[in-house]
């Protein structure tokens, strides 16, 4: 399955989420035929918006989706992803994501107490995220121990690391990839699906990844696409290269949350222009 790693529209000014520009992305994902949508992780910057607004925009948006959605309610405080988790299972999401506590480091035994808290207070479907590019990483061996506890409905790992797909596939039947280059190899070693932040743009390859894999059909030259539209993307500071992509197929994402550099700029342009050839030429 695909779950869309979904951008946060922002407004032209300010620091506020622009919820009719959210809600037409939802639409636009769901007549593309992703299975799921989750918002606010590192592809949404949750860590840019309050408390206020990221429950509002989570409430709106589930409203509005005819498929599932995760949303994540990590925080820089135990208290404060208790909260965000507990809104976002009231208000009707399939389930929570949960990082290790956002910008200082922890160490393992910290987060397995950390993890266990906050599933003892929030009463829904709980999935550890790992992603050790933002935050702590979240070693396998304390993902497995969390998970045997049978507290956790599953994890997203966004390590890229296929050793750490393999021993988490052994614990649990629901891991979702976050590496989309590796995506394909999962699902024939029976991952779940995918949280995927090139599905926010382009969700036609993902889900044909995700479909043609599952028929036992050859994907090599869609994962080729994926990986060079991963390569090309994230050589940008994360997300912009996805923002600027999903604002090729006529969405609305706002500005980016920092400007880029004169370089930077015109390599964007390049990237926006190469992207829409790429869309324009189809499977």
């Amino acid at each position: 399955m695909i779950s869309v790693a979904a951008i946060t529209p922002r407004r032209a000014t300010g620091v506020s989420i622009d919820i009719a520009a959210a809600l037409e992305l939802t639409d636009f994902l769901e007549s593309r035929g992703v299975d799921g949508i989750t918002l606010l992780g590192s592809t949404g910057e949750f860590l840019h918006f309050d408390f206020e607004e990221r429950t509002r925009f989570a409430a709106m948006v589930i409203k509005r989706s005819h498929v599932p959605v995760l949303v994540n309610a990590s925080h820089s405080t135990l208290d404060g992803a208790v909260a965000l988790g507990q809104q976002a299972i009231a208000d009707g999401a399939a389930g929570v994501l949960i990082m290790p506590p956002i910008y200082f480091r922890y160490s393992q035994e910290s987060l397995r107490a950390y993890f266990m808290e906050f599933a003892a207070q929030v009463k829904g479907a709980v999935y550890l995220y790992n992603i050790p590019q933002f935050t702590t990483e979240l070693k396998s061996g304390t993902a497995a121990d969390l998970l045997s506890t049978g507290a956790f409905a599953g994890i997203k790992d966004s390590s890229g690391s296929w050793e750490n797909f393999v021993a988490l596939q052994r614990i649990t039947p629901r891991v979702f990839v976050g590496a989309e280059p590796m995506y394909s190899r999962a699902v024939r070693e029976g991952a779940y699906g995918a949280i995927s932040g090139v599905a926010n743009a382009w969700p036609e390859l993902m889900v044909a990844i995700d479909r043609r894999a599952r028929a036992g059909e050859d994907t090599s030259a869609l994962d080729a696409r994926a990986a060079e539209f991963c390569r090309r993307a994230m050589s940008f500071p994360f997300p912009i290269g996805l923002r600027e992509a999903a604002a090729v197929r006529g969405l609305n994402t706002g500005p980016h949350a920092v400007p880029l550099g004169v370089d930077e700029c015109a390599r964007l342009a390049e990237f926006s222009a190469w992207f829409g050839r790429e869309v324009e030429s189809g499977f």
